[in-house]
């Protein structure tokens, strides 16, 4: 299935872009305000809680790859429906006049598609993945 691929252009630094996708209290401030911790470094595990309506959703994170001011690929799992894992991928790029160009590539999410679940849809994983983009701008910017 081809992957969801979601960005938006930010004036900003890649350091900058850089700090709020790895530091985790800069994570907490655009991304889930309850991430326990975070570190961009291959092997790093964390996992945390996200409830929507009457569902809980187990997140399950693993750092798989990262090539630092570029780009970070994480392995997103949750346990509780699919042993398998599917995979995040931010990447950073730089542009003219100071802008950056930040890209969030989702593959891999048809592992859920068995499950009648609305949060696991192409649909909606698009719709996320736009919405968090949109407040990672806008916490950059302000």
């Amino acid at each position: 299935m081809k992957p969801i691929v979601v960005d938006i252009n930010i004036k900003t630094s890649k350091e900058q872009i850089w700090n709020a996708i790895t530091n985790v209290n800069e994570m907490r401030c655009w991304f889930f305000d309850n991430i326990p911790n975070f570190n961009a470094e291959i092997g790093f595990k964390t996992w945390f809680v996200v409830k929507n309506e009457e569902r809980v959703f187990y997140h399950l994170w693993e750092v798989v790859q990262v090539e630092n001011f570029k780009s970070i690929k994480v392995a997103w799992t949750y346990p509780d429906y699919v042993k398998d894992s599917f995979n995040v991928t931010f990447y950073i790029e730089e542009l003219e006049n100071d802008f950056i160009n930040f890209k969030v590539k989702a593959e891999g999410i048809e592992k859920f598609e068995q499950f009648s679940i609305p949060e696991f849809t192409r649909k909606s994983c698009i719709e996320g993945w736009t919405y968090f983009t949109n407040r990672l701008k806008k916490y950059i910017e302000q």
